[in-house]
């Protein structure tokens, strides 16, 4: 493909020779002749002098650089557009494999591919195009749409609705039993039936080893394009929004409603039965434990305002320093004091 191509497919302005052969993308460190990369990040501009690929996708805000570029409004939107034109996810043909079991009165759509051993319970309805990779296994009366994607060892349990283009990555459970016990007078616990569902709309992707629970009652909810990164938590009766973001190692305590377009960086830990606005962001290892309004960014455990945490870790940084300063006036006020008790 030649670079004056890509440039057009991707709507993009061209500085540099349309005739280019790229074969394929790279990360700007990786990259050698042929391929295309992208700058996105300041922190790698250091490598535009250094790189060996033959095109840079790059903002049209950056100044000159070495090497024909693509001048681009969101340069890593358009990289992830850009690794479509040189690789295809693999396709499965449609039909059951002989090892698979599947209920007599299930309902599977056109086009669909159930692989080894995969297990679908009865009353089960599986929409269009869907792909069941291997060791799948969906619960009795759980309702899946179109263009579904299960990759092995996911589970769908009971009841639970999933809607159009979901993907699941390996070892997803949807709809797992929610975490609630009531205390017996003799201090035993007593297990609350989780008699809800979970609910995933449409475009959501769940990254591996993640788990989204049942509701107690009602239900649990991922809203429509949100995606949930590798080992999240989402307890019971949870509510997500569109959009939202919830990054490695989130975990969301049962009742927590998470708004739109939220992002939730590494390890934020969430009490259960708050409320985080639309537009929020509570950057990496936050725990919270209070309501957080629209478009705030909140940080630190406990959270605070991220202007406030910001300033608190400065004084931090600076408590040894701080520390000897207190102690030399400390020294100095009971000199002083020595002294006048003295004259006196």
């Amino acid at each position: 493909m030649k670079l004056g191509e890509i440039a057009q497919r991707l709507n993009c302005e061209l500085e540099g020779d349309a005739d280019i052969p790229i074969t394929g993308v790279a990360g700007i460190e990786e990259a050698t002749q042929g391929q295309l990369t992208f700058l996105a990040n300041p922190h790698y501009r250091p490598a535009l002098r250094t790189t060996r690929a033959s095109a840079i996708l790059v903002s049209r805000k950056v100044g000159s650089v070495p090497l024909a570029a693509l001048r681009s409004e969101n340069p890593y939107l358009d990289f992830a557009r850009a690794i479509e034109f040189f690789y295809e996810s693999p396709r499965y043909a449609p039909g059951i494999h002989p090892t698979a079991v599947i209920a007599a009165n299930t309902k599977i759509g056109a086009n669909a591919h159930v692989g080894p051993y995969c297990f679908v319970d009865e009353n089960v309805e599986i929409g269009r195009n869907a792909v069941l990779h291997s060791f799948v296994t969906v619960y009795r009366g759980a309702r899946i749409g179109d263009e579904f994607f299960a990759h092995s060892h996911t589970c769908i349990r009971e009841g639970c609705r999933i809607g159009n283009r979901v993907i699941l990555q390996n070892g997803v459970v949807v709809g797992g039993d929610g975490f609630g016990f009531a205390r017996q007078a003799d201090g035993r616990w007593y297990k609350m039936r989780q008699s809800g569902i979970t609910v995933i709309e449409d475009d959501v992707e769940i990254q591996a080893n993640s788990a989204v629970d049942r509701a107690t009652i009602g239900e649990t909810r991922v809203g429509r394009g949100s995606k949930l990164d590798d080992f999240v938590l989402v307890g019971h009766s949870a509510k997500i929004g569109e959009d939202t973001l919830l990054c490695g190692q989130v975990g969301l305590a049962g009742s927590t409603h998470v708004g739109s377009r939220c992002i939730l960086a590494g390890q934020v830990g969430c009490s259960g039965h708050l409320t985080v606005g639309d537009d929020a962001i509570l950057t990496a290892q936050t725990g919270l434990g209070q309501d957080v309004p629209d478009g705030a960014i909140f940080s630190g455990s406990p959270a605070i305002p991220n202007d406030a945490w910001r300033k608190s870790i400065a004084v931090y940084n600076r408590l040894p320093e701080l520390r000897k300063t207190v102690n030399k006036l400390k020294a100095e006020v009971e000199r002083l004091a020595k002294g006048k008790r003295a004259s006196a």
